[in-house]
């Protein structure tokens, strides 16, 4: 195999061409769990499970292992290792180290962030399935953990060697609602169910991720029969029409859907609690564990806190994160209240900074302390989220000078500006863009994921600003997501047009 670094960026067209490429791509595992997993293999006293245990914190290190120790079952009558731990008995000490030898091992942040997202989607899957699945069915509970884990492993080395076509794929069928097949052949020349049936076989994976995406492509029929049955609120007549249907019944039950149900859980989540994806995905796993809705959507939540307890990080989006907001800011994320106008306190403080943006001749020592003062203004006028970013001098960059009640990590990010069509209309010349739940679907999929990552919820104002005739500025900003104060929307303008008179002057203070 080659390193990812080194792998054509010319795309496939056919099935046995993208399963070969992607076969290719060696997957970067993060520099910590690399070097204990290291350590752990060179102390004496570390046993196989040790070993499997430190590997557990790094999902494309585990799947690296399956792979390599699968990959020379094919024709012989060992079956393939169906967990870690098997894995690495067939593999071995030395082999095992020869192989994190050839692995990418990089800092967590060098590590592309779809690939993060996607793996940070992965081990929440797991954790649903583990907790909906693993004591009911005890004796199956390594077959629940590691095919829920690896079940969207086929996706992760297209992450890697090719991720715009994800974030493509993402736009169109997810928030632009384009057929699936039509948009996955534009753009892969094949279906992607097929791709990730591909390499599950390619690979050797857990039977039970191969037969999750066999019953996307060709079970859909019972799977729709059964979501019928789980929309009836009764659960006598739940099981009424399953024995009136044996044949259905069987197939529901089959423990290999542990599998599908908690990365449908997982995956859906990502998109809103409360979409209906989120709730096919909660009925059918009620109607499969025979509970109530209500007493799904409580464990489906407790869950999504577990996992995130492990694998947040600052710049890639949990689903649990909107769990904990209290009830009235859900109600104004929601779309149910807006925001709260600014007090007379702030307003106070809003309109003084405002003053100083406009002192003639400039007071500020430099971009950062205009800036500064500009971010307060916007805090002060009741904006919970802010960053301001500033262009390079070819406008094909935009940096974060600014935040506000972002992760601080939100502070280094960069962002390319042929990447996203929306960025590059509001730097042609200044201008306004305010999403809200009508548009919104539009629009942010014109954005760059990370800041629909940190800006989560329906609305959010963005505004470019310009210096002698050129935009130099753009400020990103809500209240939490959720409906605008219009008393902060006022402001959010005022205070755009104050910063930019304050442009003018700093920039030309020599003359």
């Amino acid at each position: 195999m080659a390193n990812e670094t080194t792998v054509p960026t010319a795309k496939p067209t056919s099935l046995a061409a993208w399963i070969k490429r992607l076969d290719d791509v060696l997957l970067p595992v993060p520099q910590a769990s690399h070097d204990r997993v290291c350590k752990g293999i060179r102390d004496s006293r570390s046993s196989l499970r040790d070993i499997a245990e430190l590997m557990q914190d790094s999902p494309a290190l585990v799947l690296s292992v399956m792979r390599e120790a699968n990959s020379h079952t094919h024709g012989s009558l060992a079956e393939p290792a169906e967990n870690l731990e098997v894995a690495l008995n067939r593999l071995g000490l030395k082999r095992a180290e020869e192989l994190l030898a050839r692995l990418p091992s990089v800092p967590d942040n060098e590590i592309p962030v779809a690939l993060r997202q996607l793996l940070l989607i992965s081990q929440h899957a797991s954790q649903q399935a583990n907790g909906l699945f693993g004591s009911r069915l005890a004796r199956l509970w390594q077959d629940i953990h590691w095919g829920s884990l690896l079940f969207l492993s086929p996706l992760w080395p297209m992450a890697v060697a090719y991720p715009k076509l994800l974030e493509e794929w993402e736009l169109r069928v997810i928030h632009k609602g384009q057929s699936a097949r039509q948009v996955e052949q534009e753009l892969f020349g094949i279906r992607l169910l097929d791709l990730c049936v591909g390499l599950t076989e390619a690979w050797h994976l857990p039977i039970w991720v191969s037969q999750g995406y066999k019953l996307l492509l060709s079970e859909r029929r019972l799977l729709v029969k059964a979501l019928h049955i789980a929309r009836e609120d009764d659960p006598l007549r739940h099981q009424q029409l399953l024995d009136a249907e044996p044949n259905l019944r069987r197939w529901l039950n089959q423990p290999a859907n542990t599998v599908l149900l908690a990365n449908g859980l997982a995956m859906s989540a990502q998109e809103s609690w409360t979409c209906p994806h989120t709730e096919r995905w909660q009925l059918l796993t009620a109607l499969y564990l025979q509970q109530p809705l209500s007493e799904i959507q409580q464990h489906v939540h407790q869950q999504a806190v577990t996992s995130a307890r492990t694998t947040l990080m600052p710049d890639l989006w949990h689903p649990a994160l909107s769990l904990i907001w209290p009830w009235h800011v859900q109600k104004i994320h929601r779309g149910l209240l807006p925001a709260p106008p600014p007090t007379a306190e702030s307003l106070a403080v809003w309109r003084k900074r405002c003053t100083e943006l406009l002192v003639e001749p400039s007071r500020f020592a430099n971009a950062m302390h205009l800036t500064t003062c500009a971010k307060e203004a916007l805090v002060a006028s009741g904006m919970q989220r802010v960053m301001l970013l500033m262009t390079d001098r070819a406008q094909s960059t935009l940096r974060v000078h600014q935040v506000d009640g972002l992760p601080k990590d939100a502070a280094n990010l960069s962002l390319d500006v042929v990447n996203s069509t929306l960025l590059q209309r509001l730097l042609e010349k200044s201008a306004q863009v305010r999403l809200n739940p009508e548009n919104h679907a539009q629009f942010s999929a014109l954005l760059p994921p990370i800041l629909r990552r940190l800006f989560t919820g329906e609305h959010l104002l963005l505004r470019s600003l310009s210096c002698n005739g050129k935009v130099v500025m753009l400020m990103v900003a809500d209240q939490g997501g959720g409906p605008f104060s219009e008393t902060t929307v006022q402001a959010f303008g005022k205070t755009a047009q104050c910063i930019e008179k304050a442009l003018h002057c700093f920039t030309n203070r020599s003359a």
